[in-house]
């Protein structure tokens, strides 16, 4: 299958890597199905395209890479929802924010998008009651000298690498 992206072009992709989305992303909720796309050049970073609108994509990570002690607590309805037998078989990603200045770049921990890599099933979850921030400040987490080289930039995101 081939997906438009305004920042990729035409990316093909295999039909089952297309990840339906059982609860939507916040303010998106008219945009159910997306691949990951996976750009050498900004690793571990990926963009979360949807696949039935070029324009629409999000730049994720996986959060443990950003805070090491990240942990969520999901009930039976949420696993229920993407239908999670083994939660090997889940990955989780939260949503890259950036903003003019690239040394403000945040992270969202308390919206962290599931994806059921079994079926690929995925949603948001609203972490309530949680110590996550809503805007993480991702360079706050880096060593000295790994940000510039890590976090893609504003310009980056705007040419599509």
């Amino acid at each position: 299958m081939i997906v438009n992206s305004t920042r990729f072009g035409p990316v093909e992709t295999p039909e089952d890597k297309i990840i339906t989305m059982a609860k939507p992303i916040l303010g998106f909720e008219e945009f159910k199905r997306f691949v990951l796309i996976e750009i050498d050049e900004i690793q571990p970073f990926m963009w979360l395209q949807a696949v039935d609108e070029p324009a629409v994509a999000f730049l994720v990570v996986n959060p443990v890479l950003v805070y090491p002690d990240y942990r969520i607590e999901i009930n039976a309805m949420e696993v229920g929802e993407i239908k999670i037998d083994d939660v090997n078989n889940v990955e989780t990603y939260v949503i890259v924010t950036i903003g003019e200045d690239p040394t403000e770049i945040s992270v969202n921990l308390q919206g962290p998008i599931m994806i059921n890599t079994e079926n690929n099933l995925a949603k948001q979850l609203v972490l309530v009651n949680s110590e996550y921030k809503i805007k993480f400040p991702l360079m706050s987490q880096m060593p000295v000298g790994e940000t510039a080289k890590a976090a893609p930039t504003r310009e980056n995101e705007m040419a599509g690498v």
